[in-house]
C-alpha cells in the first residue's frame, strides 16, 4: 500500500474548497436578493464542507510530519520543493488552494457584511412596528382602531 503524501488530502482540499466558493457565491446573492429562505441550507452545506477541509487539512499535515516536515502549513513549500517529480503538479495544486482560500475568506467578509446589513433592516422594520412610548398600554378597541388607555392610578381605600 502507497504511503498517502500531502498531495493525496491536498487534491481533495483544493476540490472541496472549489465547491465551498460556489455556495459562498450562491450565498452572497441570496444576500443581495434578501432571499432569506435559502440562507439554511447554504449554512447547512457550508459547514459539512469546511468540516471536511479541517479534517483533509489534518490529514495533510500529518503526512508532513511523517515525511520530515513541519507538520502545518508551513512545511508544505518545504515538501514540494523536496518532493522531485510531484514538486511542479504539488507547486500548481497549494497555490491555486491558497488562492482559493483567500477568495473564500474575502466572500466571508462581504457576506457577514451583508448578513450585517440585512439584521439592521430588520431590527429598524422591528422597531418601526413598536409603540411609539413604552409607558403607553395601547390597546386595539372593538373597532379594530388602537386605543390608549390611561396609565392606573391604583385602588385607594379610606
Amino acid at each position: 500500500m502507497a504511503t498517502a503524501t500531502p498531495l493525496h488530502s491536498l487534491r481533495e482540499e483544493q476540490q472541496i474548497m472549489t465547491a465551498l466558493l460556489g455556495l459562498l457565491k450562491q450565498e452572497q446573492q441570496l444576500l443581495v436578493a434578501a432571499e432569506m429562505e435559502g440562507m439554511p441550507a447554504i449554512t447547512t452545506k457550508k459547514t459539512a464542507l469546511v468540516t471536511q477541509m479541517t479534517l483533509l487539512s489534518a490529514q495533510r499535515h500529518r503526512a508532513l510530519g511523517k515525511a520530515g516536515f513541519p507538520a502545518a502549513e508551513a512545511g508544505m513549500d518545504d515538501w514540494i520543493a523536496a518532493s522531485g517529480s510531484d514538486a511542479e503538479a504539488a507547486a500548481s495544486v497549494w497555490q491555486t488552494l491558497l488562492q482559493q482560500t483567500r477568495e473564500a475568506k474575502e466572500l466571508n467578509r462581504i457576506n457577514g457584511m451583508l448578513i450585517n446589513k440585512q439584521m439592521n433592516h430588520t431590527q429598524g422594520a422591528l422597531q418601526a412596528l413598536r409603540p411609539a412610548s413604552a409607558t403607553t398600554n395601547n390597546f386595539y378597541g372593538p373597532g379594530g382602531m388602537s386605543t390608549t388607555l390611561p396609565r392606573s392610578r391604583g385602588f385607594l381605600a379610606g
